[in-house]
């Protein structure tokens, strides 16, 4: 959630940082649990002062 887009907006608080830990994070998971399930990452970005600006993207980051 940003409250402005003074600094970039939603989707800019999506660094490259961010979704390498996010995907590390998946990966380990799904490797604990002995499985090969489907995994996406979907991103809800709200914005705006009155939290009134909401977008939903549908996977996000694909790596394929």
């Amino acid at each position: 959630m940003r409250s402005s887009d003074r600094f970039g907006g939603a989707a800019a608080s999506i660094t490259a940082a961010k979704q390498l830990k996010l995907t590390r994070a998946a990966r380990h998971y799904l490797a604990e649990h002995e499985g090969d399930f489907p995994c996406r990452f979907d991103a809800i970005l709200i914005s705006g002062e009155r939290e009134n600006e909401i977008e939903w993207i549908r996977n996000t980051f694909d790596e394929n």
